[in-house]
C-alpha cells in the first residue's frame, strides 16, 4: 500500500507529465486551430444547427470538425483500397491466411 506522500508523487508526475506533452504540443503547433468561416444558406444552416441539437455536440464547429475527420477517413479508406486493388495478388486468402491475421492482432 502506498503512503500518502507516495501516492502524492505519483499523481504530481503524471500531471508534469501531461502538462509536459501538452505545451510540446502546443509548442510545436499541434493544438493551434485557425478561425474558417463559411458561408451557408438559410437550409443548410439550420440543418446543422439540428444536428449539434440532437446529436449532443457542443457547438456547429464540433460537427463540422467531426465531419472533416469523417472524410478523412473516408479518403484514406478509399487509398488504401485502391493502393490494394491495384497490387499484386501475394496469395490465397484461404483459412491459415485468416488464422494467421487473426493471431497477429491479438499481439
Amino acid at each position: 500500500m502506498y503512503k500518502a506522500s507516495s501516492y502524492w508523487t505519483l499523481y504530481l508526475n503524471r500531471v508534469l507529465l501531461i502538462l509536459a506533452n501538452f505545451c510540446q504540443k502546443s509548442l510545436l503547433g499541434e493544438n493551434t486551430m485557425s478561425t474558417m468561416n463559411i458561408s451557408l444558406p438559410d437550409q443548410l444552416k439550420n440543418f446543422v444547427d439540428e444536428r449539434v441539437t440532437s446529436s449532443g455536440y457542443g457547438t456547429s464547429s464540433e460537427y463540422l470538425r467531426e465531419l472533416i475527420r469523417r472524410d478523412q477517413d473516408r479518403l484514406r479508406l478509399r487509398t488504401m483500397m485502391l493502393d490494394g486493388g491495384s497490387s499484386s495478388i501475394s496469395g490465397e486468402a484461404d483459412k491459415k491466411y485468416f488464422d494467421q491475421l487473426r493471431s497477429k492482432v491479438k499481439k
